[in-house]
């Protein structure tokens, strides 16, 4: 049996859980890690949206990061009771349906983020790299459709939480909220790696090869090009994109080992202190995107004075600017492929 803070024991008929006396000091950083994640995305993510979803324009471009900043947005919102779990010891109060529902959202988080992470990036690679046909097919009613069917695939992938979570309560009163897989170890063994595996592949690995070479055929096209490497929106998703594997990185890895320690009881040392740290650190990256557009905004170089609405809204406004100037370089391109008629793109359209 493997045992984590974010994925609880599995625990058999006979071994009734009982309650944490005190954190380590692993799970004490995570705890901070995590009060840091809910303190700062609330309000980051909620400017986030305001400001893209009430004050602009929708675009395709502001439709990704919009709904990057709503999955966040719903993460950090679920965040107390689990850091309420932690600090109780591990003892969960709020029910199994709450238990199946954070533990979902937190699968739905993750999956959500890298796929729009994903989509942002094949829209700038296609955008850029085949101008022609992003001309024909970039449209807002495509992306609305591309943004549902994330939600859709994000919700099928995170939905196993939802059958598998469970609660257990000894005769201490004492409630975990954990996996369920089965009382036979050999079928929990296979469950926990087909989850895992698929949390990995699916959740990470795909993703990160298809950004490589997005990426790839972009850094090509930089050395032709001084559009792309002064586009202030392609370095934006870059470093988004580069938080996101980050924060996220150290947990994937480690819930790989942690498969190994249902054969391997060495392991449980190091997983112990190792996965609280990596869970937290995963979870900042849901309020790390508002805080980068803050500090990729030119205005915080000259301007303190300033409120983090302002400098947020100025560093996606600089996006746009970019975008903006980025489209009409590429539409002249593929108006010339195509042949069709110009359509002028005002620059006060956000995030073309």
């Amino acid at each position: 049996k493997c045992c984590t803070a974010f994925e609880n024991p599995h625990y058999e008929e006979d071994e009734l859980p009982q309650a944490q006396a005190y954190l380590s000091h692993a799970q004490i950083a995570s705890l901070v890690l995590q009060m840091m994640a809910f303190l700062l995305g609330v309000p980051g993510n909620a400017i986030v949206i305001w400001i893209m979803g009430f004050k602009w324009n929708k675009t395709v471009t502001s439709i990704w990061f919009l709904n990057l900043a709503i999955a966040d947005l719903i993460f950090v919102l679920f965040l107390p009771l689990y850091i309420a779990y932690v600090i109780m010891g591990f003892h969960w109060p709020f029910g199994k349906w709450l238990c199946k529902a954070n533990a979902f959202i937190s699968l739905l988080n993750m999956f959500a983020s890298v796929f729009f992470l994903t989509a942002i990036t094949l829209d700038r690679y296609v955008h850029l790299i085949h101008p022609a046909f992003s001309y024909r097919h970039r449209t807002l009613g495509n992306a609305c459709i591309l943004v549902l069917l994330i939600w859709v695939l994000a919700t099928v992938l995170g939905s196993p939480a939802l059958y598998f979570k469970d609660t257990l309560t000894s005769l201490q009163n004492v409630t975990i909220c954990y996996y369920n897989f089965h009382h036979d170890f050999d079928i929990i063994a296979f469950r926990h790696h087909t989850l895992t595996w698929i949390k990995f592949i699916c959740g990470y690995l795909f993703p990160l090869l298809t950004m490589i070479v997005c990426y790839s055929f972009l850094v090509n096209q930089v050395k032709k090009s001084t559009v792309i490497t002064s586009s202030r929106l392609f370095w934006t998703i870059l470093v988004v994109v580069m938080g996101f594997f980050i924060c996220w990185t150290p947990y994937q890895i480690f819930s790989i080992l942690e498969l190994s320690a249902h054969h391997n009881a060495s392991l449980h040392d190091l997983l112990e202190n190792a996965m609280p740290l990596s869970i937290g650190f995963a979870f900042i990256n849901s309020c790390l995107n508002p805080i980068l557009y803050v500090l990729l905004s030119k205005k915080l170089s000259f301007c303190f004075s300033v409120t983090f609405s302002d400098l947020v809204k100025h560093t996606l406004w600089e996006v746009s600017q970019s975008a903006t100037m980025s489209d009409h370089g590429q539409n002249s391109l593929s108006l010339q492929l195509t042949e069709v008629p110009v359509i002028e793109h005002p620059l006060e359209e956000i995030l073309q």
